[in-house]
């Protein structure tokens, strides 16, 4: 495992990556993918790249293992993939690659969420963890989905100033795993 992360990092902003998991969205239909961008350099953080992959379980991980390798990026954003129909598939391909699992994000998500959407929301498959460093957060696909999640959690916790805790003390600490 490389634990030479970036620890000198900007606490005030984060190398975040996007991936949208579809096996119909293209770069001018990927409109959760252009949400959460938007919603990252919205919250001054950079957006570091982009990736569509079809929904499959070694495409997913092969983009997910790249961006885990690379020093430069802090967070990995995957939407898409994550409810019970078809081919979704990202919990299975992403959750193998996790040091540390971040239980909560999927129990915070589905409790904000029933607020929008009601006992739907027990069809999300949404996850959280660590690897390599790097936070890995999975949501739905849907525009909305993507909304609720980067406002009412992810906003916060990639925001160094909130309190009383927020997941980027743990990305510039020297060990955590």
């Amino acid at each position: 495992m490389n634990t030479n992360k970036n620890t000198s990092l900007n606490t005030s902003q984060l190398s975040i990556t996007v991936l949208t998991v579809s096996d119909t969205r293209t770069p001018a239909n990927d409109t959760s993918g252009d949400i959460l961008a938007r919603c990252i350099t919205d919250a001054n953080h950079q957006l570091h790249s982009r990736k569509i992959v079809k929904d499959d379980v070694y495409q997913i991980r092969a983009a997910v293992s790249q961006w885990i390798a690379d020093d430069d990026i802090q967070v990995i954003v995957l939407t898409g993939g994550t409810g019970f129909s078809g081919r979704d598939s990202t919990p299975e391909a992403v959750t193998p690659l996790f040091d540390k699992t971040i239980d909560g994000f999927g129990e915070l998500f589905r409790a904000v969420s029933y607020d929008e959407i009601g006992s739907s929301t027990i069809q999300s498959r949404c996850i959280g963890g660590f690897a390599n460093r790097t936070l890995i957060f999975c949501l739905p696909g849907s525009n909305n989905a993507c909304l609720t999640g980067w406002n009412k959690i992810l906003k916060e916790q990639l925001d160094s100033h909130h309190k009383p805790c927020n997941f980027v003390k743990l990305l510039t600490e020297k060990t955590h795993s």
